[in-house]
């Protein structure tokens, strides 16, 4: 069985509480679902939201028709006189979303009609949309609460609307009610009534079981499912695209169009858009979720991938990696200095060792590239030279005035110096930093992330940790500063980075 993908970031990812994408936002995204992750459709917006709206799906459009896929995009439209689709219309869009209500409760509490009354205008409205040119799919908002507590109705509505050319049934858990085993028999009763209607699933998270009656749906036989990347959305958010695809592939073994690969790319494209950041522990994209940290699960796949499931991560375009922490053992630490080129004898790993340990009692961070650092601090000879020395920085910040940095270091026992402005301190003094490494034709790996910790409880003397994400164009790392000041600790991370560079 194949299975279609309607992926709804642009517009029900978009209510999620702080998101705002801009024009151009939205058009990057649109972009790479389509042409990368290659999902079947789109929802791009809601009718009548806003200029900015307009102007986005205008954009959207455009570019969908000149790449021959606008027959991809949709837009959410609603029952009023027929404005949402004129709005469609204007924008130049070819398929609207009718958004209908698909509980009782809801019709009579918030509309004040009676089914009667509702029919009639979604079937004004289709005829409406097809004197236009524009193809009509239907959500039944509120779906689910109506399959409990007024199915007749629910009927009603699917009896009447299966007779007029409405292309595809929406099917939403709305308020993410849904436990899987009610999902697949509201699914699978439905899917018996009208067996040649084409039938979508929209599943909402706030139980956490989004993915799980996503998957009862489909088991159920229903055609299409509803996705958003991070699973952005209403409160919980809806079904996240990255998860449901694996489990579309692995367990119920249907197929889809969407190239696995592009997964993680377009995660982290949408988490730096939106501002929301993944959790660490979000399967298949999330930071942690291909780190093995026991000892015993890197001795385990040392010994013939003992740890691993079909869930490996160069389907995503990612790497398996062994974390660094008091739960560490040798063979943890081998396979990051295998990563890292570094060849050393026994004794100096088990002094490695004994060292991540105590700094993970510490409930300090370690990653990869500080066994550089470790790896000198344990060894008496010195072996691993710090190749930069920063000597000595002034950063300054003056109201109504840009933030100027000064920058003095040596390198290879060579001074070098240099002052920069800048959009932030920070930023001044890799201003600073690119001029002197520009002076040597060495470049500087790109910064990809730059996140910094600061315990809670109001504590203005407390350490902080910035974590910094570069990439060298061969491959990703990271480094790490602590110190009581922000700017410092990002210099400390920035400092290893260079040492790095010059190993």
């Amino acid at each position: 069985m194949f299975v279609e993908i309607m992926d709804t970031t642009l517009r029900d990812g978009e209510q999620t509480n702080g998101v705002a994408f801009t024009e151009k936002e939205k058009l990057s995204i649109a972009r790479h679902l389509l042409t990368e992750v290659q999902v079947n459709r789109l929802e791009i917006a809601s009718a009548r939201v806003s200029n900015g709206e307009f102007d986005s799906a205008a954009r959207i459009i455009q570019w969908a028709k000149e790449a021959h896929c606008l027959d991809k995009i949709e837009i959410l439209g609603f029952l009023d006189n027929h404005i949402s689709i004129d709005w469609v219309n204007k924008v130049g869009g070819k398929c609207v979303n009718l958004l209908c209500k698909g509980s009782l409760r809801q019709l009579e509490g918030q509309l004040r009609k009676t089914p009667e009354e509702h029919i009639a205008d979604i079937k004004d409205n289709i005829a409406y949309a097809e004197s236009l040119g524009i193809s009509v799919n239907v959500y039944l908002e509120d779906w689910s609460n109506g399959m409990r507590h007024s199915e007749d109705y629910v009927y009603y509505l699917l009896d009447n609307l299966s007779l007029t050319s409405v292309k595809r049934f929406m099917l939403p858990d709305t308020l993410g009610i849904l436990y899987p085993k009610e999902t697949y028999k509201f699914c699978k009763d439905i899917r018996a009534r009208y067996p040649n209607l084409h039938f979508d699933f929209h599943g909402h998270n706030d139980y956490g079981l989004a993915v799980a009656n996503t998957t009862a749906a489909l088991t159920a036989g229903f055609n299409g499912i509803h996705t958003s990347v991070n699973g952005l959305g209403e409160r919980a958010g809806n079904t996240a695209l990255s998860t449901i695809v694996p489990c579309i592939h692995d367990h119920l073994r249907m197929g889809t169009t969407v190239k696995e690969i592009y997964l993680n790319k377009i995660s982290k494209i949408v988490e730096t858009i939106s501002g929301i950041r993944v959790a660490s522990n979000m399967p298949i994209i999330g930071e942690n979720v291909f780190t093995q940290t026991a000892g015993v699960h890197a001795d385990g796949d040392r010994k013939g991938n003992l740890y691993c499931n079909e869930l490996i991560p160069e389907r995503f375009g990612r790497v398996r990696k062994y974390a660094l922490g008091k739960t560490s053992g040798k063979a943890n630490i081998e396979k990051n200095l295998q990563e890292l080129g570094l060849e050393l004898d026994a004794e100096v790993k088990k002094l490695i060792t004994k060292r991540v340990v105590e700094l993970g009692d510490r409930k300090e961070s370690i990653t990869t590239e500080d066994l550089y650092f470790i790896a000198r601090e344990v060894m008496e000879n010195k072996k691993i030279e710090e190749k930069v020395v920063i000597e000595n920085y002034y950063v300054c910040n003056v109201m109504g005035l840009k933030p100027v940095a000064t920058i003095s270091l040596k390198i290879d026992g060579i001074r070098y110096e240099q002052t920069s402005a800048g959009d932030g301190q920070y930023d001044a003094l890799m201003k600073a930093l690119h001029k002197i490494y520009d002076q040597r034709m060495v470049e500087i790996p790109k910064l990809e992330d730059y996140v910094v910790t600061i315990p809670p409880g109001g504590k203005t003397d407390a350490l902080v940790e910035t974590v910094i994400t570069w990439n060298d164009g061969n491959r990703t790392f990271k480094t790490r500063g602590l110190d009581l000041d922000q700017t410092s600790a990002a210099i400390k991370a920035t400092h290893k980075m260079l040492n790095i560079i010059e190993m």
